[in-house]
């Protein structure tokens, strides 16, 4: 069947196979996080059925479909022969991956998790992981790509299948910066927080206490301080430092807090300057500010601190 939308685009469809064992429902879960359709367990006898079938967009979804030994019908070579009529359409985009373990590691795992191997029957794991090696022999030869998991984390494995499968314009990872006052609580979902109560409080200037860090004279007074440039600069690195980091390791949402006392003042100027640094940088953070309306008080703010 052509692919009758406008972009003339190719359905993905990548099929998850391997030993038990070895982290296909891992793989799975990472490759949903990154924006595939998936499915495990699929009867491969009716994959032409589910890839015809009418999709709402026009682009739809790249497609991961999972399946191993125990699924209904499983045959390598007829899976083999599937796989290669489908891969002579021109509108499709079809990938094998299968997913490798050694056998004294897969016998670890089972041992570990006290599950029996669905081939061993009353035979230990290893009789049943030995069969399995043989029955799919043929399928890790045919595959694509195959990936031994047998040093892997569980980390490990789920960064093999970004960096190989990461879908061009996949979801970005959120950023949110926000300011909050210490003394109104903590946010609890930072990742990342910053404590801004060592900079001079512009609370206790007359002219400055009704104004927030969003207002110029409020950061020409921050500024002055002469520990405002180094901080600044360290926490600016150490964040482009931190954030390819974490969206290498596939982390969806960050956020990074910067609090002073009442929210007001320091925390806001601070957050405001280092969202303007991080779009510059390419990212595309959201900018809050929990207690920016609370209204100025001396109690909040403690003793006045210069």
């Amino acid at each position: 069947m052509p692919d009758e939308s406008p972009q003339g685009a190719r359905q993905r469809v990548l099929l998850v196979t391997g030993l038990l064992g070895a982290g296909k429902t891992t793989a799975l879960r990472v490759l949903e996080d990154l924006g595939w359709e998936t499915i495990d367990n699929f009867p491969i006898r009716m994959l032409e059925r589910l890839i015809d079938s009418p999709a709402e967009a026009d682009l739809r979804a790249p497609l991961a479909i999972g399946f191993d030994s125990r699924t209904r019908g499983f045959d390598p070579h007829r899976v083999i022969a599937r796989v290669k009529k489908l891969s002579q359409r021109d509108d499709l985009q079809l990938t094998t991956l299968f997913l490798d373990c050694a056998g004294t590691e897969l016998e670890r795992r089972y041992n570990e998790t006290r599950r029996p191997h669905p081939l061993a029957g009353d035979m230990p794991a290893a009789s049943g992981i030995a069969a399995e090696r043989e029955l799919l022999e043929p399928l890790r030869r045919w595959a694509d790509v195959v990936i031994s998991t047998t040093d892997f984390s569980a980390n490990d494995l789920q960064q093999a299948i970004r960096e190989q499968f990461a879908p061009e314009g996949g979801p970005e990872m959120t950023v949110t910066v926000t300011s909050f006052g210490f003394a109104r609580g903590m946010p609890p979902l930072a990742d990342l927080v910053f404590d801004m109560r060592f900079l001079d409080n512009p609370h206790w200037e007359p002219a400055l206490k009704p104004l927030t860090g969003q207002d110029a004279a409020v950061g020409d007074y921050i500024r002055q301080d002469p520990t405002f440039a180094e901080a600044y600069a360290k926490i600016h690195d150490l964040l482009l430092t931190l954030l390819p980091r974490y969206r290498a390791q596939g982390k969806a949402y960050v956020t990074i807090a910067f609090g002073c006392t009442g929210g007001r003042h320091r925390s806001v100027f601070v957050a405001e300057q280092i969202a303007a640094a991080l779009r510059e940088a390419g990212f595309s953070p959201t900018l809050l500010h929990r207690n920016l309306g609370s209204r100025a008080a001396d109690l909040v703010e403690g003793g006045q601190s210069r």
